[in-house]
């Protein structure tokens, strides 16, 4: 089944907002929890750099039949409703050797 990759980053109006940003985190994982309790593999997580410290962003994947699937799901996600996050959404096409 195709593989679908949403990343994000904070938009820099939100990124000192701690208060929001934990509210809509959790209602993200809340959201993660349902898809994987409708049996949607998906997995998500935030990224940080070589010292640990998060700001670099989030990536989603997701496993589903179409683009328009993903996309279809990927719009409901808290982050995005929020419109606290600048977004895309890509195939991941893999091409390393068996």
């Amino acid at each position: 089944m195709p593989i679908f990759i949403k990343t994000e980053i904070i938009k820099k109006e939100f990124i000192f907002n701690n208060k929001l940003k934990k509210k809509l985190v959790d209602k993200h994982i809340l959201w993660i929890k349902e898809l994987k309790k409708a049996g949607v593999k998906v997995k998500s997580g935030f990224l940080v750099n070589e010292i640990k410290e998060p700001g670099a962003g989030g990536l989603l994947t997701i496993e589903v039949r179409t683009y328009k699937d993903a996309l279809k799901i990927v719009k409901e996600d808290p982050m995005i409703k929020s419109k606290i996050v600048d977004w895309e959404l890509n195939e991941w096409i893999d091409i390393s050797p068996d």
